[in-house]
């Protein structure tokens, strides 16, 4: 697969990193040339470098590793480059006091999407630091990383899950592009309690035979709630 990579930061280098090992042919693009041939060089396994724009023409896929509000700009001005291509999604809107900035209006990624109405756009990626997705496979207690990816178009669906095996991963269904702005409310509430207050966020969630309550697991059925 070609993928492009628009963006030179800790994101590009991670999953770049993966899909090149992976066998995919990478071209890291940015707006600064210095920069996008280094992460090439990093990246190895014939990664190439280019500005915005050669990324973006070189890719079926297209990963904005920028952050939030960068990559509307950026998608905005490489549209007509997009048209028709895979451009996934990894930003998280979270502002001081780890504040969703897109709290009452449209998602990142919508806004994404809004700025390239026809490329195919995925959000993917977004709750995890840069580090985990750098490990080689981000596998927790035996189990593989799941990564919930939200989409409208069953290709570009496709393209992505496989992009999620590539890294080491589990692709869990998202839904729709909607979905997006739950994925982006989730990272919020996770950087909270993870940087803020210092708590495990796995802790929260029950085991998945819980996740409606014990009578339901035990009698097999029940409402959640109370009578």
């Amino acid at each position: 697969m070609r993928i492009g990579v628009l963006g030179t930061g800790n994101m590009a280098d991670a999953l770049a990193t993966h899909w090149v090992r992976a066998g995919h042919r990478v071209t890291v693009g940015g707006r600064h040339a210095h920069k996008a041939e280094r992460l090439a060089r990093r990246v190895g396994g014939g990664a190439r470098s280019s500005d915005l724009r050669g990324a973006a023409e070189s890719g079926q896929v297209v990963l904005a590793a920028l952050p939030f509000g960068a990559g509307t700009e950026v998608a905005r001005d490489l549209r007509t480059a997009l048209e028709g291509k895979v451009l996934i999604d990894c930003s998280n809107p979270v502002g001081p006091g780890f504040r969703l900035l897109t709290e009452g209006g449209p998602s990142a990624a919508r806004q994404l999407a809004d700025a390239a109405p026809r490329a195919h756009v995925v959000k993917a990626f977004n709750l995890c630091h840069e580090d985990v997705w750098r490990m080689r496979p981000p596998v927790f207690d035996g189990r593989p990383l799941a990564v919930p990816v939200c989409g409208d178009d069953a290709s570009a669906l496709a393209r992505v899950r496989e992009l999620v095996r590539d890294v080491g991963c589990d692709p869990v269904a998202g839904g729709g592009l909607d979905g997006a702005g739950l994925l982006e409310a989730t990272a919020a509430l996770f950087i909270s309690l993870w940087v803020g207050e210092g708590a495990d966020a796995q802790a929260i969630a029950p085991p998945l035979a819980y996740a409606a309550g014990p009578g339901h697991r035990e009698t097999g059925g029940g409402t959640g709630a109370d009578s």
